[in-house]
């Protein structure tokens, strides 16, 4: 995308200023708590080695959409048991099953009923490209964009703990085999070094990316700002061509790559992903072998998107068209269920897997929190009508209390962590 037009950039200001100056008396935008169930693990048993050659399928078909899961009946405590059960995969090839039991699941708020829009915007991306490249390493490397990882089979992941990445089910498992590659599983991470030295002293660098912290409200305009003096700058120097090429080349990214000890994917993925229901749980955690000294995102739940005063989710990936680059984008969801949220931002392959998060403050606290509440699963045709007939949206796998407790198992080893969101 261009440099942003000051004339669109104030009016957001000013816009971000009321926001955040109404988010002030509001608990509308306050973190829920929530009583989340305890996933716990019955038994483990060894499984024979994949064969690790599915394909990679960029877009997926035949999504049961809201229409269609409205006429569903409401899954038994042992369905919901046999879908979040999971195969984990280790490095060595090995893999190994475990079923879990479900525990307190009628503790758990009930969720809202779905929301529906009649807004459409735009598929994949239609006109306008609304995307952002985050193409200054100093900027790229900070919270919230550090978090974003690039998985080793061509998709996005997010951090969501010192060493663990949550990814789309669908960029390990095509629902009947691993993938080609996944014995051999890396997750890379933006180097913050450049030829400047570690910290970038120059524009842009470590002392200014200190004035820009604070702002209840503003990062999202402050991070197109950003983009926008960068736009700015390279468009003063068009006729320094040659310094320029060099100057892009010392800011073409580069990765750290870290090789993943073991992959968790829920049985509810691994049924054939032309079941409709396979959508719901296209997640995956990986296990990092090291910890990369990069601050991750915490999870969290949240019943309805629309009902926020915003309404708006954010999320950042390394999209197939922009080699190497990340891109950031923000936009409103357009319709949800329980388990997806339908929406048109724009984004293209190789963003799958990257970490949907939106910001309220923290209970009884002033300060503002970005959670991931989702992960963005791709662009998809959808059976909204429940009649067969599809229609596309860029879908996102939200986190329930359930998945949440299962990711928080995952990651922690123990239910005994998990049961507050």
């Amino acid at each position: 995308m261009g440099p942003i037009p000051l004339r669109v950039l104030l009016p957001l200001t000013v816009l971000a200023v009321v926001v955040a100056a109404a988010a002030e008396e509001s608990d509308e935008y306050t973190w829920p708590q929530w009583k989340v169930p305890l996933v716990r693990k019955r038994r483990t048993v060894p499984l024979s080695t994949p064969e690790f050659s599915a394909p990679f399928q960029p877009e997926l078909s035949g999504t049961c959409g809201i229409e269609c899961q409205r006429r569903l009946p409401s899954p038994s405590l042992d369905a919901l048991e046999h879908f979040l059960s999971y195969e984990t995969v280790y490095e060595n090839g090995t893999r190994t099953f475990t079923s879990v039991s479900v525990q307190g699941l009628s503790e758990a708020t009930a969720w809202s009923g779905n929301v529906s829009s009649n807004s459409r915007h735009k598929r994949e991306v239609y006109g306008t490209d609304t995307r952002f490249t985050i193409s200054d390493k100093q900027y790229s490397t900070k919270y919230p964009f550090s978090t974003s990882v690039k998985i080793s089979t061509g998709c996005s992941g997010v951090l969501v703990s010192p060493k663990h990445v949550l990814t789309a089910a669908h960029c390990i498992h095509s629902g009947k085999d691993y993938l080609d590659g996944v014995q051999k599983l890396r997750v890379g991470i933006l180097k913050e070094k450049s030829r400047r030295g570690k910290g970038g002293k120059g524009r842009g660098g470590r002392g200014k990316a200190k004035r820009r912290k604070g702002g209840n409200g503003k990062e999202e305009v402050q991070e197109k700002e950003e983009i926008n003096r960068k736009e700015q700058r390279k468009e003063k120097s068009k006729g320094r061509k040659s310094r320029s090429r060099r100057s892009a080349e010392s800011e073409k990214p580069s990765f750290r790559w870290t090789r993943v000890k073991q992959t968790q994917v829920p049985k509810g993925w691994i049924k054939g992903a032309a079941d409709g229901l396979a959508a719901d749980f296209d997640y995956a955690v990986l296990e990092l072998k090291k910890a990369p000294k990069v601050k991750h995102m915490d999870l969290g739940v949240i019943p309805s998107i629309k009902k926020l005063p915003a309404g708006r989710i954010h999320f950042s990936g390394f999209d197939d068209d922009r080699p190497g680059n990340l891109v950031y984008r923000f936009c409103s969801v357009s319709q949800e269920s329980q388990d997806l949220l339908y929406q048109y931002c724009d984004a293209k392959p190789g963003s799958s897997g990257s970490g949907v998060y939106i910001r309220l403050k923290e209970p009884g606290q002033k300060k503002w929190k970005r959670k991931i509440i989702g992960v963005f699963s791709g662009h998809q045709w959808v059976d909204v009508t429940g009649d067969g007939r599809q229609q596309d949206y860029n879908v996102a796998v939200r986190i329930t209390p359930l998945k949440y407790a299962q990711i928080c198992y995952w990651v922690h080893g123990t239910s005994s962590e998990c049961q507050i969101a």
